[in-house]
This record gives C-alpha cells, sequence and structure tokens, in this order.
C-alpha cells in the first residue's frame, strides 16, 4: 500500500506500530510493512514493533535506547528491579552496569529492553495494577532490603516511611496474597509499626505458616521482626549450610540474564 511507504518515508526516523496505521486496513497495513520490511527500508524490532532509520555518515542510524525501552512499557507491564528499583525508592544512588527489570509477562522483546538487561519475569498479574513506586517496592521487600546502600536502621526507617504514605499500605495489601511468605511476613511487621487495624495485619499472618522462618534480610531489625517469624542470626548462619546461599540468593533460577 502506497499510503504506508509514504507515510514512513515523510516521517523520517522513528519507532512504528502496527496501531499508528489504526486508520487503514490492517490486513493491507501489515502486507505493506512485510514488504517494507523484506526490502530493507524499515526494520522489525518485535511482532508489530518497527523502526525506520535515517543515514548517517556512519551509515544507518539505529533506535534510541531510551525510546525503545519506553515503547517495551507500553506494550508490556515492566518495573525496574534490583539496582533500579532500590534507586528509585532512595536506598541508594547507585545505577548498575546492566539493567534490571521485572514484569508479569512471560518474556520480553530482547530488540525493545536491550540484550544485557536482566528480566524478572513471571511476576504476580496483580502488579500490572500497581504503580511503577509500588512495584518496586515490593521487589525491594522481596530482596530483604538487600541492595540499599543505607546502614539497616535507616534501610527500616525509609521502608516504613514510604508504606505509611497515603493509601499505599492498602494497595499493596490487595495484592499480598500473591507475594511469596517472606515478603507477607516483612509486610505485616512494618504495618504492626505503623500502626494499621489488627484485622490487616492478621490477614497476613493468618497466611503464613505458623513452623516457617524467614530471612527479613536488612528488615530484621524492626521491632516486631520476631513476632513475624523473622530468622535470628543462628538460623541465618544454618541456612548458609554446605550451599552458602541465603533464601534470597536460592529464590527462582537465572539463565541467561532472565529469572
Amino acid at each position: 500500500m502506497g499510503l504506508v511507504r509514504r507515510r514512513i518515508g515523510c516521517a523520517g526516523e522513528r519507532l512504528w506500530r502496527l496501531e499508528d496505521f489504526g486508520d487503514l486496513p490492517f490486513s493491507a497495513v501489515a502486507q505493506s510493512l512485510s514488504r517494507l520490511t523484506r526490502e530493507g527500508t524499515i526494520e522489525r524490532l518485535s511482532k508489530g514493533v518497527y523502526y525506520s532509520a535515517r543515514q548517517t555518515a556512519f551509515g544507518k542510524s539505529l533506535p534510541s535506547p531510551t525510546a525503545i525501552q519506553e515503547l517495551a512499557s507500553r506494550r508490556k507491564t515492566v518495573y525496574p528491579a534490583g539496582i533500579a528499583a532500590a534507586n528509585l525508592l532512595g536506598f541508594t544512588t547507585q545505577t548498575a552496569r546492566r539493567s534490571e527489570v521485572s514484569t508479569s509477562a512471560l518474556s520480553l522483546p530482547r530488540k525493545l529492553i536491550g540484550s544485557e538487561t536482566v528480566v524478572h519475569t513471571r511476576r504476580p498479574e496483580a502488579w500490572t495494577k500497581l504503580s511503577e513506586v509500588d512495584a518496586a517496592l515490593l521487589d525491594f521487600l522481596r530482596r530483604g532490603g538487600k541492595n540499599s546502600e543505607l546502614s539497616p536502621s535507616e534501610t527500616i526507617d525509609r521502608a516504613v516511611a514510604l508504606l505509611s504514605e497515603s493509601g499505599r499500605f492498602e494497595r499493596l495489601l490487595k495484592v499480598a496474597d500473591s507475594e511469596p511468605p517472606r515478603v507477607r511476613a516483612i509486610f505485616g511487621a512494618i504495618g504492626e509499626q505503623i500502626g494499621k487495624p489488627a484485622d490487616m495485619t492478621q490477614r497476613l499472618r493468618a497466611s503464613l505458616n505458623p513452623f516457617s522462618k524467614f530471612d527479613f534480610g536488612l528488615l530484621a531489625g524492626l521491632p516486631s521482626a520476631k513476632h513475624w517469624q523473622a530468622k535470628g542470626i543462628t538460623d541465618e548462619k544454618e541456612n548458609l549450610g554446605e550451599t552458602g546461599k541465603t533464601e534470597f540468593e536460592r529464590d527462582g533460577n537465572t539463565a541467561g540474564g532472565v529469572k
């Protein structure tokens, strides 16, 4: 279809999606984009996403990493993870050498997020309703605050402050059932500290195995951590055992940068 070719030609360098041609017949647009890809006029980055380059002195231009990551975020629910999450929340000023994200999707297009990006997939579907900050906070709790560069007491103060912000505890309580037990335990300990109603914290307590102990990481100093089945120092040493790994390090398998 000549109209698709003209639009792409007149627009110069940019990313294109099938949705950008919503006023034209879908099948005709798909065929035109496929034809333009075979000709080398555009490059297919992932299903339904194309890139129109511009010619430079060094060859064809490359897609902007920022633009394609923003596009990936619009197409899938993508949240910062690891050091990026800790940075967003104010626990560290560090930036990771490799980007790290989490998503409820089974995978993310590598051409959109970058081949070096570490992707934590299969986060609960409940995360799709969360804000970036709320999801980052859950990621931080999942790791027991290990990416914080603050002291343990400062880390606790910052986590408590974040969960004390208006409505946040209640929002995260709605998705708590989909979180690992240790997150629910840490969440309950913080809720108790900030004075949340007993019916809220009891709901969390009822979801925990009363015989289990949980690794609170840097948050083990919470006043009611022991009351919420936090492991003590002795428990932690026993947990290392022959593997030399903590519970956090054993949580999930990483293969090819994807967990």
